[in-house]
């Protein structure tokens, strides 16, 4: 059964469907959707992929309309396995440094997701490996289909995840199980992935484009400055001390009163009604 996550929140007299090979994306203003639409290879990130990811990421980055990205996968995976390279050197048996390097860059995606200042929420509705659980990995929230399936296998044949995977795994499930996922290569179900953290909710695959509607409304009922900056202080925080990030949390706190939205916050909560942010 096809699932593509979240179609039906927002308003269609205001959607627009940018036109990409590998992708859809749909503006869906306050939200934009990313759907990786490679079914027939299973969604993996190829070379082409990778670079409409990139251009989708920089849309949302200059459009301040945009207050949540949804990734999904089109078919029944949300993206599997590695796209294997096409050509060698003339030795026949491995690529260059240089030239090795370049194919990986030129693939790299989960960095300009994790960069999107609005909180990007994954909508997991099949299987997750190598550079998909990757991609997965940099987004703020995850909900998963009950048949998905995780893991990175790389090390398992004799590589090693070159998107950030050994890095985000041990920051979201610790080190004691990213290092046992990591070295062992085996993969795991939703309900394992949920016990471990590294996915926050599970639904059946009926169910779970409904939720996600639910989980991309709560997303965008607060504040979407806010919202960034709570997504700054949070992410820049893991590289600081408690006292460092403490003092970033209170320098945003500061800026956050001059705006307009943390006005009509304070005058919703006087009025007792619902706050209607301009995100400014």
């Amino acid at each position: 059964m096809a699932a593509t996550g979240c179609r039906g929140f927002g308003n269609p007299s205001k959607r627009s469907i940018i036109p990409f090979r590998y992708l859809e994306f749909q503006h869906d203003p306050p939200v934009a959707r990313v759907i990786l639409s490679a079914p027939m290879v299973s969604n993996r990130v190829s070379g082409a992929m990778a670079e409409e990811i990139r251009e989708a990421c920089q849309i949302i980055t200059e459009d301040e309309s945009v207050g949540l990205a949804i990734f999904t996968g089109s078919g029944d995976h949300f993206s599997v396995g590695r796209e294997a390279p096409d050509q060698v050197t003339d030795a026949g048996s491995a690529f260059s440094l240089d030239s090795i390097d370049a194919w990986i860059t030129h693939r790299q995606v989960a960095a300009a997701v994790a960069a999107l200042a609005v909180p990007v929420l994954m909508v997991i509705n099949g299987d997750a490996l190598d550079h998909g659980l990757e991609l997965a990995l940099a987004g703020d929230v995850r909900i998963a289909a009950g048949e998905a399936r995780f893991g990175l296998t790389d090390v398992s044949r004799g590589t090693l995840p070159w998107d950030g995977g050994t890095q985000r795994l041990p920051r979201l499930v610790g080190p004691a199980w990213a290092r046992d996922l990591i070295f062992t290569g085996r993969i795991i179900d939703a309900a394992q992935a949920l016990a471990l953290g590294l996915v926050n909710r599970v639904e059946t695959r009926h169910n779970l484009a409904a939720a996600a509607d639910k989980i991309a409304q709560e997303l965008v009922s607060g504040g979407p400055l806010a919202a960034r900056y709570a997504k700054e202080a949070m992410a820049k925080g893991l590289d600081l001390t408690l006292s460092q990030g403490l003092g970033l949390e209170a320098d945003l706190n500061v800026i956050l009163q001059s705006t307009a939205d943390r006005a009509e916050g304070i005058r919703s909560f006087i009025e007792r009604r619902p706050p209607r942010f301009s995100g400014s």
